[in-house]
């Protein structure tokens, strides 16, 4: 029987929702995401379950990796919610702020400086996805961010009277994507798994 015919393809059993072996998609770990996001909103979830939880949600393979992250949370988000891990700011105006260890960053999350120095660090993050952009802005400013280990990072910095450094390469097999936008005038951008490339005085 030809497999195009509607009476051979009615006999075959469409794969269930809740199949645990199913593979799991972007649109899985994004709900699953929201529930985690209101659960740490009313208290049920610590900052530190919601990020071990968050971090499982976004490297879950299947269906049945991400049952257990919610099994014993309410499941108040509706579809049309977006994820608290799809826009984030960090910056530094005046003033030199670090940012690192265990933290949620964002899909885009937007790094300026100006007349200061920020210092972010993703080797200890929590990536929603696998790819993140970083937006970058820099005046008159240092901007350092440290990416993890395996992380692929394209380079798209644009650069006037400044100092740039964006570095990563391919990376290991299955990590993440980082993509860095942006601009930087009249100061310093280094992007790099290699903290003797951050030379900032103070700054282990």
């Amino acid at each position: 029987m030809d497999a195009s015919d509607p009476a051979l393809r009615a006999s075959i059993p469409a794969p269930r929702a809740t199949d645990p072996m199913m593979r799991a998609s972007d649109a899985d770990r994004d709900r699953v995401a929201a529930v985690l996001g209101e659960a740490l909103a009313t208290g049920r979830l610590t900052s530190l379950e919601h990020a071990d939880r968050l971090e499982a949600a976004y490297t879950a393979v299947t269906v049945g990796e991400l049952l257990p992250l919610t099994r014993d949370l309410p499941d108040t988000a509706t579809p049309a919610a977006a994820p608290a891990t799809e826009r984030q700011e960090v910056s530094a105006v005046f003033s030199k702020v670090v940012r690192g260890g265990r933290w949620v960053a964002a899909r885009h999350t937007s790094l300026r400086a100006s007349f200061g120095a920020l210092i972010v660090d993703l080797s200890e993050a929590v990536l929603p996805g696998r790819e993140i952009t970083l937006e970058v802005g820099s005046r008159f400013a240092k901007l350092i961010v440290r990416v993890p280990p395996d992380a692929h990072v394209i380079d798209e910095v644009g650069a006037l009277f400044a100092k740039r450094l964006v570095s990563g390469g391919t990376g290991g097999e299955g990590g993440p994507v980082i993509r860095v936008t942006g601009k930087v005038a009249f100061g310093k951008v280094v992007v790099s798994r290699d903290r003797t490339d951050w030379n900032i005085p103070g700054v282990p």
